[in-house]
């Protein structure tokens, strides 16, 4: 399964704890991350300087259901259950 345009949700809600450019803290979960870009990509997408976590993360039918409203409420969810 590929990303769907715009969905963005894997930059928004689960929390990263490893540095991120521009966030040097990482991010808390539901906060957008500052390397996404207003389509909805990552603008560090396949660059050394993207966590780990970040680049673990693939896109599939049980966490992106049918749009990015699922993709959120099953991050949430997994954010949730691995606190």
């Amino acid at each position: 399964m590929e990303c769907r345009p715009g969905c963005g949700a894997c930059c928004v809600a689960p929390s990263i704890s490893s540095p991120i450019p521009g966030m040097p803290q990482g991010k808390p979960a539901g906060v957008r991350c500052v390397q996404l870009d207003a389509a909805g990509r990552c603008r560090i997408f396949g660059q050394p300087g993207r966590p780990a976590v970040c680049s673990s993360l693939r896109p599939s039918a049980q966490m992106c259901g049918d749009g990015r409203a699922h993709a959120m409420r099953w991050l949430a969810w997994l954010e949730q259950a691995t606190a």
